[in-house]
């Protein structure tokens, strides 16, 4: 009560004022308000199926281009509070929002994570986790379970993914992403599974770029999983 009445701290997301200050910058309503991902849902990519029927379980991309990742599923749409959440997190420094977001991540990823020999943070751009002063996806990594296994690098310093239309997308990370200089990082991915990580999909596109650099260095298989994901039909973020 005294932090409340000396501070009056305000909810990150929605601007009221929280009833729990030291339990976190995000109100309870905020949280409940998460627009979750709910079935039905392409089995592959985890992207919400309008007109879904049972014969047809994929969504139409996957169904046209087989993806590099073989499984990805996110906790909710990136939409409404959880999108404020995200760009909380990531824009205003609040890096107490990874433990969380991670929860939410592990409650739907049960089919992701399962038999996973290490999680894959998505690596930013050395300048630009200079700026930001820290990997959004890093972070959430670190507080998964499995291993964390920093094998990738990115090479190539771009516009962020998201301020670009879909159509551009693929071609501003196409070559963008390769294995880190480490010595023994082909040898640690051979033959193994591991799970990318990263806060927000939407074309997919980051993904499958680095899912490319971590098969063809010799791992068995590439699952994805993330906080959000824009749905087919959405505005792209």
């Amino acid at each position: 009560m005294l932090v409340r009445a000396l501070l009056a701290p305000t909810c990150a997301s929605c601007a009221a004022l929280l009833s729990r200050p030291l339990g976190g910058p995000i109100c309870d309503e905020c949280w409940l308000a998460v627009p979750r991902l709910t079935p039905p849902c392409c089995v592959r990519c985890g992207d919400a199926l309008i007109g879904w029927r049972p014969i047809d379980p994929c969504c139409e991309r996957c169904r046209r281009t087989a993806p590099m990742v073989t499984l990805t599923r996110s906790a909710g749409r990136h939409d409404g509070s959880l999108r404020r959440i995200i760009h909380t997190f990531k824009y205003s420094g609040r890096r107490v929002l990874a433990a969380p977001l991670a929860r939410l991540m592990q409650e739907a990823g049960d089919g992701v994570m399962s038999g996973a020999d290490a999680v894959v943070p998505v690596p930013l751009h050395p300048w630009r986790q200079w700026q930001r002063g820290f990997n959004q996806a890093d972070d959430l990594a670190c507080r998964l379970g499995p291993p964390v296994w920093r094998v990738l690098r990115r090479r190539r310093h771009g516009p962020p993914q998201a301020g670009l239309p879909a159509a551009q997308r693929q071609t501003n990370v196409q070559d963008a992403f390769a294995l880190c200089r480490w010595p023994f990082a082909r040898a640690q991915l051979r033959n193994r599974s591991v799970v990318l990580v990263d806060d927000v999909m939407t074309t997919g596109a980051t993904l499958e770029a680095c899912a490319r650099v971590l098969i063809e260095a010799g791992a068995r298989s590439v699952c994805a999983l993330t906080v959000a994901r824009a749905v087919s039909g959405a505005k792209l973020p």
